[in-house]
Formats: structure tokens, sequence, C-alpha cells
């Protein structure tokens, strides 16, 4: 159940089709970042029983809607996405008051959740297998995609829209069930995603709710038997130990985690072009993305002309609570995103980086965890700065004196999430095509995925297979292959 009163939410969980409080009836606050003395939301601080409860009944619900017919399923998400778009204006300030993006963000997140809802309605008619033809005489083989069974579906906090769509609508399309963990920063957002399934009139269990700890909740559900998949997407140290857990019961996992995602300019004559394609992807929530861009490569000749257009950019974002029109940054999401952030400006000046902008707090009145966009020069490759994910409005900039001196700086890192490359010389793309190590590469573009394209990356960026698009249901579904002698 989502109640409002003076603004503040109150959330319940939702299992088995029930609006229930924590069984131990514990609850936390949720502050806005932007106003730290604004409650947003009390959430649930639940239990393992609360996790094993909402097993239970995807565990039970899973019986009846994996025979539900495949374009029957499609029809709760078609119907989900008419209600998010008609309630758009709602979720997008949802979002904003409790991650702190600004609202144009917050709505360009809606609108992407919308298209990416009703693409993955469409792949429930998709789920095709083979015909093959046998060594026999008179046998017929085939393959056909059947569901795994419960989802356990673990989402983040930066993107708490569309990210954890991305989990439960293809599940749900392909016939599983889920229980759903959204983060405990973002449990007002999840608790409004479910609102808006059950308002679809989706069967009681197929979609549960739980809120609380990755310690108390998290860890119940990667571990009950009955969980048959777990979709995660956080930091690549969360990642590895959910993976180290799974594979212990031999249960499958898709999992995104941690980027530091470069940016090479090299024989790129616009590269104050190239700039403001990069700072928007280097800034666009707080800096606080997995395919943010935090490391830009760049030809020595073109430092300062690089060096003149960032800095001009930076110093262009009005900071502020983003539920004002001018604001185009909003604050990071929390305190511990604000320490880490100014941890990491000390290291840069301790490893004798170079400040070009930034490095400090913007105060406001109501104190929000608010960041001013920084940027480092003379950067080494082998530096913290260069190497550890921030996850924060921190970028570094470093020089080569070649192409593939470019290339292999940026492959020098346990991360391969997103990867980008400004160049006219079409040796160069083919070149950063061929050797750079992520797996989503853009040439002369920023890193922006699309609705319908798998998203994943490769090393410490991802386990699985890649969510979205048609890659999608190698995960949410397991093959049957069928031989059939005559």
């Amino acid at each position: 159940m989502v109640t409002v009163k003076n603004k503040t939410i109150t959330v319940q969980n939702y299992i088995g089709g029930n609006w229930v409080p924590s069984s131990k009836n514990q609850t936390y606050n949720r502050e806005n970042p932007a106003n730290i003395e604004e409650t947003v939301s009390i959430c649930p601080s639940s239990t393992t029983d609360d996790a094993n409860h909402a097993i239970e009944a995807a565990h039970e619900a899973f019986k009846t809607w994996s025979q539900v017919p495949a374009i029957s399923r499609a029809k709760y998400l078609y119907k989900f996405a008419d209600l998010l778009e008609s309630h758009k204006d709602e979720v997008a300030e949802l979002l904003t008051r409790e991650q702190g993006k600004p609202l144009s963000e917050s709505l360009g997140e809606v609108n992407k959740t919308i298209g990416e809802v009703r693409y993955t309605a469409g792949e429930a008619s998709r789920l095709s297998g083979e015909t093959l033809p046998s060594e026999r005489e008179n046998v017929q083989i085939r393959t056909v995609r059947v569901p795994k069974g419960v989802i356990a579906a673990i989402s983040p906090w930066n993107f708490p829209l569309v990210t954890p769509l991305r989990k439960i609508a293809p599940a749900l399309s392909a016939g599983n069930t889920v229980v759903f963990k959204p983060a405990s920063i973002t449990g007002a957002m999840g608790a409004k995603i479910t609102e808006l399934f059950e308002k679809t009139g989706l069967p009681p269990g197929v979609l549960n709710l739980i809120i609380g700890s990755g310690r108390s909740v998290g860890n119940q559900i990667v571990n009950h038997p009955k969980v048959r998949g777990i979709t995660f997407t956080g930091s690549t140290e969360v990642g590895s130990s959910i993976y180290q857990l799974a594979s212990k019961r031999l249960v499958e996992v898709q999992l995104e985690m941690g980027g530091k995602n470069a940016a090479i300019i090299y024989d790129y004559p616009d590269v104050e072009g190239a700039v403001t394609q990069i700072v928007g992807a280097a800034f666009a929530a707080a800096g606080q993305r997995c395919t943010s861009i935090s490391r830009i490569i760049i030809n020595e000749r073109d430092a300062d002309r690089v060096y003149a257009a960032l800095k001009e950019k930076a110093e262009e974002y009005v900071i502020g609570d983003g539920l004002e029109s001018n604001t185009t940054m909003g604050p990071l999401v929390s305190k511990d995103q604000l320490i880490t952030t100014q941890k990491y400006v000390e290291i840069g000046h301790e490893e004798g980086a170079t400040l070009l902008t930034g490095g400090e707090i913007k105060i406001q009145e109501k104190d929000g965890y608010y960041f001013r966009p920084t940027i480092f020069t003379n950067v080494k490759s082998n530096s913290r700065l260069a190497k550890e994910e921030i996850f924060g409005p921190v970028l570094s900039i470093m020089t080569a004196d070649s192409f593939t001196e470019a290339i292999e700086i940026m492959n020098d890192s346990e991360y391969g999430l997103a990867a980008s490359c400004f160049t006219k010389n079409k040796d160069y793309a083919d070149q950063f095509v061929a050797q750079a190590e992520a797996g989503m590469i853009h040439i002369n573009n920023g890193t922006i995925s699309e609705s319908h394209v798998p998203f994943g990356g490769m090393k410490a960026s991802a386990v699985g297979p890649y969510s979205i698009g048609s890659t999608a249901k190698d995960f949410f579904t397991d093959l049957k292959v069928i031989y059939n002698a005559n």
C-alpha cells in the first residue's frame, strides 16, 4: 500500500497480492537528497521471514502464470505501459524527490521505460524455437523456450524505474514470477512500480515486492532453493558476492555491474562537439551511472582545446533541487556518495593530478548532497583516480602519444562496460571496434543505449546474457530439446 501524508509516502511490502508491513513492524525513513530535512518515504525494514513469504507466493503463482498464453501475458505489460504514461508526471516527480536527478532526466527515464516495456511485451510472441533435421528417419526434432520459475530481481537506486522494469518486464513476458527487491533508498519508487502493476489486474503472487537491506533480505532471496534465476544491477563488489552464493546452488545469474568508461578523442576536428557529448555522458545523474564516461584519453596536441571546452561546459551546470526548472544537475543520492566523491578529490590531489574545475561541495541553505562537476587533468593512467569507479561527477583526463597507446590505456581496467571514440580516421575507428574491451561501443557519440538493443558488458562489468532486446530471453527462459519418433 502507498499512502501519502504531507508529501511523505508510507509504503509496505506486496506479497501474494496483499500490501503488508514488515513482520517485525520495523521501518526506516528516506530523506530527500536535495533537502535532507524533508522525509520522502517511510519504508518497511523487512526480515528473512518476509523474504521467504514473498518467494513462496511467487512459487505458488508460477504454477498458473506459466500456463497463461504469451499474448495474454503481454497484455498486462501493455496496460502497465499505458498506466505509466498516464501517470508520468507524478512518477517523475517522485523519482526526482527520492533519487535527486533533475525532473527533465526523470521524465526521460519514464519515457525510456515506457518504450522498453512495450518492446518487451512484444517479445512475448517472439519466444520462438527451432525445427532441426534428424540423422534418423521418422524422427522430428524441435526446441522450445520455457520459463525458469521464480526470478529474483535486485535493482539499484540510480535508475530506480527503468532498471527494475528491465528485469520485471522480460521475466513476466517469458512466464516467470518475480520477487522484486529495490534499493532501500528508492523503496517508494519500487512500491509505485508495484502499485501500477496491481492496477493492471496482474494475478496475486506474480509480482512480489520486498523492501529491506541486502543482508536481511537480499541474501535470503539469493540463497532460497525456490529462486531459479537472479538478475542484479549494482556494484561489482556486491555482484561478485551474489555470483559466489548463486554458484553454490548452480543457479543462473544476470549481473550488470560497475564501469570505468573511457572516451578517446583522436584525429577529430570538432573537439568542442565531442566534448559536449562527453560532458553530458559524464555528468548526467550527477555521474552516478554505470555507463557514465569517467575517463578521457586525448592526443597531447589537442589538450588546450579539450581543457578549455571541458571547463566551459562543466561550469555551465546549474546545481540545485531537481524540481527547480533551471536545475541541470541535482544532488548526489546520499551522504555516503558525497563522502566518497570528496575522498576521490583528495586522492586526485595526493596523486599529483591537476584540478581543472570543481572539486568542492556546493552549499545550499537546506544542505542537500550537492557537489560540483569536477575535472582533473594530468592524471596518471595507473592512478586510483584513473582506475577506480567513483560513481560521482568526477572526470579524469589522460594523454597518449599514439592511438594504439590510447586504446591500451582505455583497456587497462578491470571494467568493460561501455567505450566511446571520437575520430574521423576510418582506420582508427576500425581499430577501436576490434580492440576495445567493452560490451557497448560508440563511435562519435556518447554512451547512450536504446530501448530495443542488448545492454551489457565484459570483464568485471557483467556476467550472463545481456539485458533488453533479443538477448533477454537467453536469461529469462530455459531451452528444451524435443525428439519425437513417429
